[in-house]
Order: structure tokens, then C-alpha cells, then sequence
């Protein structure tokens, strides 16, 4: 604890440090004037022999604490101060809107360890270097819902994203209610850019809203939209519940290319495709280049003095000492 205490603590006025070469001079001078004084009693062999009582043995005490004393005081003109920095990230924040496919088919394991939790890790990387905006995550399958408004509180933004898992919704591919969800959480946003980020593995086969109705709505709201097709090419493993345990079966890979760039390019945005976690990492690479934020990182340091318990100890070893020296050891006539 107290070795912690010290690593922290800087000193302003290192010069005084010199003083400590006193201390060393002061013991020679000490033990020189000790041995001179002991050298000019004359002891009498006459039951003195072995003579050793509790206040000789307690002789140097004094002058030890008086070294003490004189040590922390040097520390203290020192000057020793602890610092505390703080960084603020200040700038013109974007409002992005991470969409996510949550269905059956996005445990499908052509990524490792599937596509959903490809997904989930990528995105937990981007958000942890949008450090002044804004990000909200939708999740869809036959239904969409709010996994977590825009929030600058990337902690708990992670721990929503990392709490994602299939089967929390109706199954199914509902695009359209998706994309439409993450716009509305946009809708009022004061922010010069609103960002969609829309992943997913397939066709749109439910819902309660087209896909090009939720384009429109997009659109009218200003909100660019980046689609992500996630897939390898032809068949991917895909594990199932059955009466008998859990059963990989191999199933088509269909995403539909053309509604996600249609999407895309008419909101301003871009279709990528991933087949693979690398080429997936890529992809919210290239997004994070595409949206720039200008940020400006502020550093505050605070300096608190810290040569308060020093001057206390010094007087409390000076009072020790002066107290043993004139109470405890005294010699009486």
C-alpha cells in the first residue's frame, strides 16, 4: 500500500535530494564524538563488568529519529506532488445504427465459430473505435426490435451486443422491418450524418414492412445505408435442433444481392460482401474509413501536493525523540 503510494508520487524540486548527503555526515560525526566520549570515562573493573542497563542500549534512539526528521523534511521541500490526467474525446459525432441479422441461418458455421458471432465481434471492434459517436444496434429476424438506442456509453453498447444470441425473435428474414426500425431510431436525430449499417445473410420472407418501402423511408430521412451480405459461396454447414440432438445440414447460400446494393446505392451507401471473417473485418474497415469524425482528444492534468504526511511524520519523530530524550533517557543529578 504504501509502496503504491510512493510510485505515484513525482517531485517538482528534485534539487533538495542534495541535502541527503547531510545525513551521512552527520552519522560519521556522530560516531566519532560517541567514541570519544567513551573513551575518556574511566570504568571501574569493580562490578561494572558487563554493565549493560536498558537506557544505554537506548542511547542512539534520538539521534536515529533526529536523522528520520531530517530526511522527510528534505522530502517534503522536495516538493512531491501525484498527477491526475483525463482525456476527453471532444468532435462532431455521427449517429450510426448497427442492424443485425439474428436469424436461424446466421449460425450457419462457413465463419468461425458461425455468422453471428463473427458479426457480433467485428462489430464490438468498430465500436470500440467510434470513440465521439453515437450507436444504437437493431437486431432482426421475422421481427425487429431495439436492442439498444444510440448511446455514447460504448460499455454498455458492448455488453448489449455481446448479449445477442438466435432465437431471442420469431424466425425468419424481415429486412424491410429491420431497416425500417433502425431508421426510426434516427428519425430525430440532430446529427450531420445518420449512419445504417445493415447486415444480413439472406432474403427478406416476412415482416410487416417492404424492404423498398423502408428504402423510401430512408431515404426521406436522409439516412445512408451500408448493407453487408454475409456468406460463403454455395453451401454452408448449418447446425439444427431435431428429436435426436442437434443435426448439421448443408444449406444453400441465398442472399439477395440485388434488393441489398438496390438499398445501398439509392440511399447513398455501399453493398459489401463477406465470405469470410477476414474479408468481413474488412468490410467495417472500409465503413470506418468511409465515415470519417473529427475528434479532438483533450488531456487535463491535475497536480495535488502530497508533502503534508511527510512534514506530519518529521514532526512526529522530532516529538518522539524530544520525548525520549528528555523524559525517558534523562539523567538525573
Amino acid at each position: 500500500m504504501i509502496f503504491d503510494y510512493l510510485h505515484n508520487i513525482e517531485f517538482t524540486q528534485p534539487a533538495f535530494f542534495v541535502l541527503l548527503l547531510l545525513l551521512p555526515i552527520l552519522l560519521v560525526w556522530y560516531i566519532k564524538g560517541n567514541n570519544k566520549r567513551s573513551a575518556s570515562f574511566t570504568v571501574s573493573t569493580i562490578g561494572a563488568h558487563g554493565l549493560q542497563t536498558w537506557k544505554s542500549a537506548m542511547r542512539h534512539i534520538p539521534f536515529v529519529l533526529r536523522l528520520i526528521c531530517l530526511g522527510l523534511i528534505i522530502t517534503a521541500l522536495a516538493k512531491p506532488q501525484t498527477r491526475n490526467e483525463n482525456q476527453r474525446a471532444e468532435g462532431d459525432g455521427i449517429d450510426i445504427i448497427l442492424c443485425i441479422d439474428v436469424s436461424g441461418s446466421m449460425t450457419a458455421q462457413d465463419f468461425t465459430p458461425n455468422r453471428l458471432e463473427a458479426a457480433k465481434a467485428v462489430a464490438i471492434d468498430f465500436v470500440n473505435k467510434r470513440i465521439a459517436d453515437r450507436i444504437g444496434v437493431v437486431i432482426f429476424s421475422g421481427e425487429s426490435f431495439t436492442q439498444c438506442p444510440l448511446t455514447t456509453d460504448h460499455t454498455v453498447l458492448v455488453s448489449a451486443i455481446m448479449n445477442i444470441r438466435n432465437g431471442l425473435l420469431e424466425d425468419g428474414t424481415a429486412i424491410g422491418s429491420g431497416l425500417a426500425t433502425s431508421v426510426d431510431r434516427l428519425r430525430n436525430s440532430k446529427s450531420k450524418s445518420k449512419i445504417v449499417v445493415l447486415l444480413t445473410d439472406g432474403e427478406n420472407n416476412g415482416g410487416l414492412i417492404d424492404p423498398k418501402t423502408a428504402k423510401e423511408i430512408a431515404k426521406a430521412f436522409a439516412v445512408k445505408v451500408y448493407t453487408i451480405g454475409v456468406g460463403s459461396e454455395g453451401y454452408a454447414r448449418l447446425p439444427e435442433n431435431t428429436a435426436l440432438g442437434v443435426v448439421v445440414k448443408s444449406e444453400k447460400v441465398s442472399i439477395d444481392e440485388k434488393l441489398l446494393t438496390e438499398i445501398a446505392n439509392e440511399t447513398g451507401g455501399k453493398y459489401f460482401r463477406a465470405k469470410d471473417n477476414e474479408s468481413l473485418s474488412g468490410i467495417y474497415t472500409v465503413i470506418d474509413g468511409l465515415e470519417k469524425t473529427k475528434i479532438e482528444i483533450i488531456n487535463t492534468i491535475r497536480y495535488s501536493d502530497k508533502f503534508l504526511p511527510f512534514v506530519a511524520a518529521a514532526i512526529f519523530f522530532l516529538l518522539l525523540e524530544v520525548f525520549l530524550r528528555y523524559m525517558v533517557l534523562r539523567k538525573f543529578p
